[in-house]
């Protein structure tokens, strides 16, 4: 399991044919991975000034104001208000950006045919956005433009400008809608008196879904929408009131609901600074009820690494150290360099630093440590614990200690750290800003190095996790899922050069109920899904040989061959150039592969195809922000384009979404128009007792269809050479104490 990259520009395949969410290298579901992340650390933190709505966003009640969570939110909300139940995800990707995914469930509709679909109710999936166009000041209200539904089939479309302002224990929010926002429509459109054409908003006419409904944009009649927020003297005690700017005349499936008055009232609880609960009567008629899950991605704490072992105390800082006399004397002395046992300080550096060490180098006053870091997710955090390693068993002959990183035989980069101010570190002489300038992060090259040590590798590895795979909203069930045991083994011939399998054995699942194929005018790359899961309870996703080499400075390569995902096997390759230093990557595969029979085992079925695509990685150096931009053919033969945009916090947690357009968009590919997904990784470490380099990615694809699949491979270079990238060795420096 690769630890960094969390999937920026890997290829995704979901697990249904149907709407998608989907964890990636990860045994947790959604669920239960965000309250996982409502730890201690969490819940200590003020209580943000912010509420949601009920369409998930920050706003009032049925209608949004102009703040916006904090950088980094996560939340979950579900709102019941007859005959609507949304079920919304919030991400904040950036301070002033909002970006909301959702379905709704119309409980008075079926979703289709009793024999395709049974009872279930109909359901809907709708995609928000919001951008603050400027904060607050102290004369001035923030303003936000935003709108609902933006893509997609348009059932609650809606635009919106809205002004907030806070005066004391009252938040004030005034705006005006269009669409389902302003449903009231009593003013006429502003927007009018530039062009005639603003005046009318047409129905929706993107029945496939998927695209954005651009010319209905600020369209028609608008209505004045407003309210106030009061935070009562009992911190945990909120009340909401609003005018309602939509009448609700112009409902989803022509649900024309009564509304005796536009007043919206609620009270808000907050259980605590990661749980609200809202209690309201809306358009005078019915009652309400929100649940609100939040945490925050780029705020959260590790918890207590319980299960790590503990760093090694400095000897020769026993008066102030607060390790046991027991632990002190564990500790081997210095010694001279010839006097040193290499084998038991290797094997300390696996067991307490997580290196799995190549060979011990001097380089005059520097020893070396070449290795590959397998257990701590903060590079930092495993140099402090070799530093000290290194400090208790070496005299004072040596006043450089580096740590030669590498990633499955690749080398990566060098991180060098001055002994004596370590020292002085620990020692609480200097701090970690002074500390952080003599540390030195180099591209590992060619140096004149006496051997003193070289290790015998480990060659076999295997493991077994629980997985959870699930499908939601489609037509045969809402929840479709199944939970499997996975058995991974993994045999290295050499460090460049592996073996690794997966077999998944079926403990239960509901595939009983999966009978929709899905229609396609493509070759059925992806949507034979159905065959590939209800085939067999034993199956092989993966089996293949992978190989890596430097083929010069910063050029890396890699191929690989065999069975390479659940549904194609064949070979490939893939070639990167990532300049040491430098916040750009180009990278390019080519694969030759073909459809693997049902039963995921070593059969294979007709269909075969070159496909591959060339792709440019850019960190923007804006709020962290990382573009992939991939040019290709794809599965199904088709050519086109994939556009990935992420987030990479200062602790590794990830936000990203992706788009594919080709020459086989929109009818061809059919309901969904294109291949879109939105992403959201967390470290296992940050959520872990156990220090941990693994990540589990949840992954939302509205619908899998045939356009645009791409191959999902395994490993990427980008994600093998992550560690070129200090900047999460910089946001962490600190941690080379912990």
């Amino acid at each position: 399991m690769s630890g960094r990259a969390g999937g920026l520009g890997a290829p995704r395949m979901a697990p249904h044919q149907g709407p998608c969410f989907s964890l990636r290298r990860g045994i947790w579901p959604a669920g239960l991975l965000l309250a996982a992340s409502l730890s201690k650390a969490l819940h200590a933190q003020d209580a943000p000034g912010y509420t949601h709505d009920d369409f998930g966003g920050i706003g009032l009640l049925q209608m949004p104001n102009a703040r916006m969570a904090d950088d980094g939110e996560l939340s979950f909300t579900a709102t019941r208000v007859y005959p609507f139940t949304h079920y919304n995800v919030m991400l904040q990707p950036l301070p002033w950006m909002e970006a909301t995914f959702r379905y709704t469930d119309v409980s008075n509709e079926l979703y289709g045919p009793v024999s395709l679909s049974g009872h279930q109710k109909l359901k809907d999936k709708s995609i928000d956005l919001k951008v603050r166009l400027w904060n607050e000041t102290r004369y001035w209200p923030a303003v936000s433009i935003g709108g609902r539904d933006i893509a997609g089939t348009g059932l609650f479309s809606g635009e919106y400008v809205v002004a907030t302002k806070r005066l004391g224990p009252l938040d004030l929010s005034l705006g005006l809608g269009w669409g389902n926002v302003g449903g009231r429509g009593n003013l006429p459109n502003p927007f009018g008196w530039l062009y005639s054409g603003f005046d009318h908003r047409a129905g929706n006419t993107n029945q496939q879904g998927g695209e954005f409904n651009v010319f209905n944009y600020f369209r028609g009649p608008t209505a004045l929408f407003g309210g106030v927020e009061y935070q009562t003297p009992l911190h945990w005690l909120r009340f909401k009131l609003e005018v309602d700017g939509n009448n609700y005349q112009h409902e989803a499936h022509n649900n024309n609901l009564q509304q005796r008055t536009p007043l919206n009232v609620a009270a808000l609880f907050r259980v605590n600074r990661n749980v609200d609960f809202t209690l309201g009567y809306e358009r005078g008629t019915t009652v309400m009820a929100t649940l609100s899950l939040h945490a925050n991605l780029a705020e959260h704490k590790p918890p207590e690494k319980t299960l790590d072992p503990a760093p090694e105390p400095l000897r020769e800082l026993t008066s102030t150290t607060a390790a046991t006399p027991a632990a002190l004397a564990a500790v081997p002395p210095q010694k001279p360099l010839e006097q040193v046992d290499w084998r038991e300080l290797s094997h300390a550096l696996d067991v307490n630093a997580g290196i799995a060490v190549r060979s011990i180098g001097r380089r005059g006053s520097d020893l070396v440590i070449h290795g590959e870091q397998q257990r701590y997710f903060y590079s930092a955090e495993a140099m402090g614990r070799t530093a000290r390693i290194l400090d208790n068993r070496l005299d004072g002959n040596f006043d450089w200690f580096t740590l030669s990183s590498e990633s499955y035989g690749l080398p990566m980069v060098e991180y060098t750290l001055h002994r004596p101010r370590f020292v002085e570190l620990l020692d609480h002489q200097i701090d970690s800003t002074a500390f952080k300038r003599s540390i030195e992060q180099d591209a590992p090259i060619a140096q004149p190095e006496q051997t003193l040590y070289t290790a015998t590798p480990k060659k076999f590895d295997a493991g077994m996790a629980v997985a959870y795979k699930q499908s939601l909203g489609g037509p045969n069930a809402f929840v479709l899922y199944q939970v499997t045991v996975d058995g991974s083994a993994s045999y290295h011939f050499t460090p460049n050069l592996w073996w690794d399998g997966l077999v998944s054995v079926n403990l239960f699942n509901n595939y009983d109920k999966f009978t929709y194929t899905a229609p396609s005018l493509l070759p059925r790359v992806r949507t034979n899904i159905r065959e590939y899961l209800t085939s067999s309870d034993i199956t092989m996703p993966n089996f293949q040989l992978t190989g890596t080499r430097k083929l010069a400075d910063d050029l890396f390569g890699m191929a690989y061959g065999g069975m390479l995902e659940s549904m194609y096997a064949g070979v490939g390759g893939e070639v990167l150039y990532r300049p040491f230093g430098e916040r750009w990557a180009v990278g390019m595969d080519v694969n030759w592969v073909r459809q693997r029979g049902f039963r995921q085992d070593f059969s294979l079925l007709g269909y075969h195809i070159v496909t591959g695509q060339a792709t440019v990685y850019m960190d923007t150096g804006f709020h962290d922000v990382t573009v992939a931009l991939s040019a290709g053919r794809y599965l199904a033969g088709d050519v086109g384009m994939t556009l990935d945009i992420s987030r990479e916090f200062a602790n590794g947690a990830k936000i990203g979404a992706y788009a594919t357009l080709t020459n086989k968009s929109g009818q061809a590919t059919g309901e969904g128009s294109f291949d879109k997904g939105i992403y959201f990784s967390i470290p296992f470490d940050l959520l872990l007792p156990r220090s941990s380099r693994s990540t589990a990615t949840f992954m939302w694809e509205p619908l899998l269809r045939d356009g645009g699949a791409r191959l999902d491979r395994r490993y990427t270079l980008y994600n093998m050479t992550s560690d070129r990238d200090g900047d999460l060795f910089d946001n962490n420096v600190d941690k080379v104490v912990e």
